[in-house]
């Protein structure tokens, strides 16, 4: 049975920065993928983001990670040459009655260290967005956008000079922690198994994290949390975007609401909506359309009929259903599962991009403990 330092089960953006964390810090890593292609799921369907940290429990995982992997995020895009932009993000009070939400998310994310938020009246909020129509605004400077594929493609060249390898269209059997280190079994595309010894383990599969716990044997599977799935649709705006920074409404139940993001070539796009699935399914619905033009013209009535078209989705991991108040990110070492040397990431949704630097010092500072 072949041996190796660590594995690492998933290559989205957190597995990725696991991988290259690791693979730095002198270990040897083997990443396994189900899929073909690095970050096909979570990490390629969401906004893209680079979030300030405004929403977050103050003390909680997300809070702290966020802020932290903001920083490293934007210094790591800008030593490495990779397309991101500090657009900044407006959260709009649709009327008067919502300016004490904006006030208490300044106060929550000033509480998280978030310091560089304005809070901005009508005319100053429709000073900086002409198109915008609002009672006033929170103003982001922090907020940005980042080519998630870029940074990917970015952090596996990284964690491959360092060493680290691949293994594609292969997935998890099942794990057992053991005298002699982590037993790690494999299926690949042609169903043929294969077994290995890794030092440790990391799971990192997103939305498969919680199914690939329960096939590690002899895992206290009170540990395991139960996970909802909730899609986010996106809808693309034809033609030029009249906005040059993000606008977001205040935030619902389950989401940040239909705001408006750009890409790096100045495109809008709008969503993601909350639409809680029991299965992952990416079809979007071009019905859902209505629900986005009533939403949008909240703050952009200019918003001409027939202008939005379906584009994409995506499927949050959650740890929070409906109506429940958001969960928290979920890491667990060693200390938490008396399983072994393995570590699980489970409900690792928005900002998890934007965390996934420091997240992946985290996972490496466990299992270096």
């Amino acid at each position: 049975m072949q041996a190796v330092d660590c594995v690492v089960a998933g290559a989205g953006v957190v597995g990725l920065a696991v991988a290259r964390a690791l693979a730095l810090a002198g270990r040897e890593v083997l990443v396994i993928e189900q899929a073909d292609a690095i970050g096909t799921e979570t990490s390629s369907r969401n906004s893209e983001v680079i979030h300030a940290g405004l929403y977050y429990e103050p003390g909680s995982l997300k809070a702290r990670l966020c802020v932290e992997g903001r920083e490293r995020l934007y210094a790591y895009c800008g030593e490495r040459g990779i397309a991101h932009a500090r657009t900044g993000k407006l959260v709009v009070a649709a009327e008067e009655a919502q300016f004490d939400k904006l006030r208490a998310i300044r106060a929550n994310a000033e509480q998280s260290g978030v310091t560089d938020l304005q809070l901005l009246s009508r005319a100053e909020a429709e000073h900086l967005e002409p198109a915008l129509r609002c009672a006033g605004a929170l103003l982001s400077p922090s907020t940005g956008i980042v080519d998630s594929h870029a940074l990917m493609l970015s952090l596996r060249g990284d964690a491959e000079a360092a060493g680290a390898m691949f293994a594609f269209l292969t997935s998890v059997s099942s794990v057992e922690a053991g005298q002699n280190g982590v037993e790690v079994r494999t299926l690949d595309e042609n169903s043929e198994g294969f077994a290995l010894t890794a030092g440790a383990f990391v799971n990192a599969a997103g939305l498969g994290a919680p199914a690939l716990a329960a096939r590690i044997r002899h895992f206290p599977q009170d540990r395991i949390p139960r996970q909802w799935l909730a899609r986010g649709n996106y809808f693309s705006l034809t033609g030029k975007s009249p906005f040059s920074r993000l606008i977001y409404p205040v935030p619902v139940d389950g989401g940040l609401g239909v705001h408006l993001t750009l890409d790096l070539g100045g495109r809008a796009r709008f969503g993601p909506d909350v639409e809680w699935v029991d299965r992952i399914d990416y079809a979007v619905d071009p019905r859902r359309g209505d629900v986005f033009y009533e939403a949008i013209r909240h703050y952009w009535p200019g918003l001409a009929d027939g202008a939005l078209l379906p584009s994409y989705s995506g499927v949050r991991p959650k740890l929070s259903g409906p109506g429940q108040p958001a969960a928290d990110f979920i890491i667990q070492g060693p200390a938490d599962h008396g399983a072994g040397p393995i570590v699980n990431l489970f409900g690792i949704e928005s900002p998890g991009l934007t965390a996934s630097l420091a997240i992946a010092e985290r996972v490496a500072g466990l299992l270096a403990a």
